[in-house]
């Protein structure tokens, strides 16, 4: 079965196809448009986009430079109360910039269409449909509210947002969670200027590109003003009858598979200037990134912390011990902001004194003192889930800093933001699949994310059936590696009384005493092992003579995770893992078995994923194994089919009843 590489070639496309251009206007809103009851190709769409044009292009002032003008106009048709929501419109913008400006968004011709006695009627928005928000210190968001929004309403705006940081455009998404019946997206991109280009998703954009005249104005410092004309590259994107993006299970992040362009600047070559290289491989981007003084810099501090690292240090020789003991150290001193990045903010001095900082400077303070300790330790750079994928060489398809320890050639992943991640054991939303160690020199290094060791759950339980089809047991549960992580991470912070309470019901109203956990919030490298025992009278069904019940008990699957008959999106599974179940039961006095699950052994055609139950009957005890293995993190969407049937078969096998009859 193939893997992660083949879902990338699915899903990163390219067309350039000529296509003719369609006239998109606002202020010319059809009684069609406002007289359609339901969306023409998806009944279920509360509400549509009828068209979506976007233009980015350039302007220049002599003292700030270049700025980016991308602008935006979009007509929406509401169909149902649940499209309501497409009535407040956000734009989130730049306010973080040390060098530049803050972005600007202004939106305009913002209007709202309903049919009014058989004629059209507009309500336009006044100012008080208008807000600005701060949401931190580096993003403000502009929202506009749509008024007198009603069902079979159409409202159209326009939004500009301008900006002087150049690295990258604004994405440009061509898909949204309702459909769009058009969507077209032009750039003008002066030939100074060379930037990559990198689509996303599932649609087949056609791409009309050509290079045409352009030109700029700007005011000289003796206020003349200046005609600037150059060559300038000009493509057009578009596509139509766009369908919604639909939530699918087992997604990583499902706006990793969001139809969407978005434009990279590789490098810059302005007349009688040498040429700048932004991006043009991930050497260029180490060298670039490691530069900067919120990132090189900050690494090569060291003497704020010497006093603490020969405090912790005194008395311990062996390098696995001093490696230990620092990162526990960190993880346990310093409190993350919930701020992500790969730059500093405060600083690492500041960050260390004040006990809590943002990933880039808890990080980078765990990496200068491995390193002063003797240690091969260096930043990788990685792209969370809900950040994307940085699939070609950029600077900011990067969102999040870990710490890489080479030892012996053997590279090993930590992150101390989190109170309990281990050796390894990394944040679930970290694990995307590839990420970027950057050397001081310029050189980088590709770093696999995904685990390749499987992660645990071993149940075992001894139950004991009564006449009247009550059960008495006791379990035992075993989690390791990432199963025991996402345990802690759900439930170490949750008191004992409503945790028993949840797994009670979870388990079908199961009766808990002499509830025992171990290593819940201490030895994260360790297992976390639960015992209890149990009493319940509701997994047993007597009918005339005969008990039946579930093999498998409150750990039965009945629902198919799987239930759509067509899917675009690659399964993921998130780390390879393994249950094993071992059930032994006490069958009452005076009952024999007549009927067991015959055993059965089912797998994909590569083994990557696996099931097998087996049971045994001797004297009056019956003995479950079973067995569920997933081993890989991520799988095309072209074998939905083998994994939809795989987990049927696997399901019907489970409910296959333990019959016991009466002597």
């Amino acid at each position: 079965m193939r893997k992660f590489k083949t879902v990338i070639s699915l899903f990163i496309l390219f067309s350039f196809i000529e296509v003719k251009a369609q006239n998109f206007e606002l202020g010319k809103v059809s009684m069609d448009e406002l007289e359609q009851k339901v969306h023409p190709k998806d009944s279920s769409a509360a509400a549509a986009i009828l068209f979506k044009k976007g233009k980015t292009s350039f302007e220049y002032h002599r003292e700030r430079g270049f700025t980016v003008i991308s602008e935006v106009s979009m007509r929406i048709k509401i169909y149902k109360k649940e499209g309501y929501d497409w009535a407040n419109f956000t734009v989130p913008y730049y306010v973080g910039y040390e060098n530049y400006n803050d972005d600007v968004v202004a939106f305009s011709n913002a209007v709202t269409y309903n049919v009014v006695n058989g004629t059209i009627v507009k309500t336009k928005l006044n100012s008080e449909g208008t807000f600005k928000k701060n949401v931190n210190e580096y993003w403000n968001e502009a929202t506009i509210t749509l008024p007198n929004i009603k069902e079979g309403s159409v409202i159209e705006f326009k939004y500009i947002l301008k900006t002087e940081n150049i690295v990258k455009f604004p994405v440009f998404y061509f898909q949204e969670r309702i459909p769009i019946n058009a969507a077209e997206y032009t750039t003008n991109i002066p030939y100074f200027f060379t930037y990559k280009p990198i689509q996303i998703g599932y649609v087949d954009l056609k791409v009309d590109s050509k290079v045409t005249d352009g030109s700029l104005h700007y005011d000289n410092e003796h206020g003349q003003t200046v005609n600037l004309n150059f060559n300038q590259l000009k493509s057009k994107y578009s596509a139509e009858n766009i369908p919604a993006l639909k939530e699918e299970s087992f997604v990583d992040n499902i706006q990793n598979y969001q139809s969407s362009l978005h434009h990279e600047l590789e490098k810059t070559n302005f007349p009688d200037e040498k040429e700048k290289n932004y991006s043009k491989d991930w050497d260029g981007v180490a060298k670039t990134i490691y530069a900067d003084k919120e990132f090189g810099k900050e690494l090569g501090e060291s003497s704020y912390f010497l006093d603490d690292l020969k405090l912790i240090l005194k008395g311990i020789d062996s390098k696995e011990e001093k490696l230990a003991v620092i990162f526990k150290f960190i993880q346990e001193r310093m409190h993350w902001n919930n701020e992500n990045g790969y730059y500093t903010d405060k600083g690492v001095k500041q960050a260390y004194m004040d006990k809590t900082g943002n990933v880039a400077e808890i990080n980078f303070i765990l990496i200068s003192m491995l390193k002063l300790a003797g240690f091969d330790a260096s930043p990788v750079l990685v792209s969370t889930k809900e950040h994307g994928m940085p699939v070609f060489p950029n600077r900011t398809g990067f969102n999040y800093v870990i710490a890489g320890v080479n030892i012996d050639g053997n590279q090993l992943l930590f992150d101390a933001t989190h109170k309990y991640t281990a050796q390894n054991i990394l944040p679930l939303n970290v694990l995307n699949w590839k990420g970027r160690l950057i050397k001081k020199e310029g050189t980088s290094q590709e770093i696999e994310l995904e685990p390749k060791q499987s992660s645990n759950k071993f149940y075992t339980l001894m139950v004991k059936l009564d006449k009247a089809g009550g059960i008495e047991g006791k379990y035992r549960s075993q989690l390791t590696q990432y199963e025991a992580y996402n345990f802690r991470y759900r439930y170490a912070e949750m008191n004992t009384d409503s945790y028993l309470e949840k797994v009670e019901n979870d388990f079908n109203g199961i009766k808990i005493q002499g509830f025992t956990i171990d290593n819940k919030k201490t030895n994260f490298a360790d297992p976390v092992v639960q015992t209890f025992t149990f009493m319940t009278t509701n997994q047993c069904d007597i009918i005339g003579d005969k008990i039946y019940m579930n093999p498998m008990l409150f750990f039965t699957e009945s629902k198919n995770p799987f239930v759509q008959e067509k899917r675009e999106m690659p399964i993921y599974f998130g780390y390879p893992k393994s249950e094993r179940y071992n059930i032994s039961y006490e069958i009452p006095e005076g009952y024999t078995v007549e009927s067991l699950p015959k055993p059965i052994k089912i797998a994909t055609e590569g083994k990557e994923l696996s099931f097998s139950i087996k049971a045994v009957f001797d004297q009056n005890k019956i003995q479950i194994l079973v067995t569920k293995e997933i081993n890989m993190t991520m799988v095309s969407a072209d074998f939905y089919e083998s994994i939809k049937d795989f987990y049927q078969k696997a399901i019907d096998k489970q409910n296959e009843k333990i019959v016991l009859k009466r002597i």
